[in-house]
């Protein structure tokens, strides 16, 4: 899992037991950004939302395919983050298409080099994008 502000974190594909710690962790809503069947074996989303569900977390499903991040991909992902109950968990493959949605859905509200900044500090380079943020400011 990796933090990138108090109202998100980030991580790659976990196990469905680890909704369990997920919820443990005081999380409110997950948030999955992986297309079913994106690799064998991953669990499917209604998997995860029933789960979650289970344990009175919210779900909320808005696969991206990898390395295809549209603009509406990341206006869709900054809806759920303005809605959502905090804090976030949100999970991918590797936690990279979430944390360019988060990228792209910051623009506008946090200087590009802030933006990059924190997910550097996360773990993820970002900073490839920064001219497709700054274009989003």
């Amino acid at each position: 899992m990796k933090r990138l502000n108090d109202e998100l974190t980030v991580s790659p594909q976990m196990p469905l037991d680890a909704v369990n710690d997920i919820a443990g962790a005081g999380f409110k809503t997950i948030v999955c950004n992986r297309p079913d069947n994106e690799d064998p074996g991953q669990p499917s989303f209604a998997e995860v939302e029933a789960k979650a569900k289970s344990l009175g977390l919210a779900a909320v499903f808005l696969p991206v395919a990898s390395g295809n991040v549209s603009d509406a991909d990341a206006d869709a992902f900054a809806k759920v983050l303005s809605e959502a109950e905090k804090p976030v968990f949100a999970y991918c493959r590797s936690g990279t298409r979430c944390t360019i949605l988060w990228s792209l859905a910051s623009a506008g509200n946090l200087p590009v080099e802030d933006i990059v900044k924190t997910a550097a500090g996360a773990g993820y380079d970002m900073s490839p994008l920064a001219p497709r943020i700054a274009a989003r400011s």
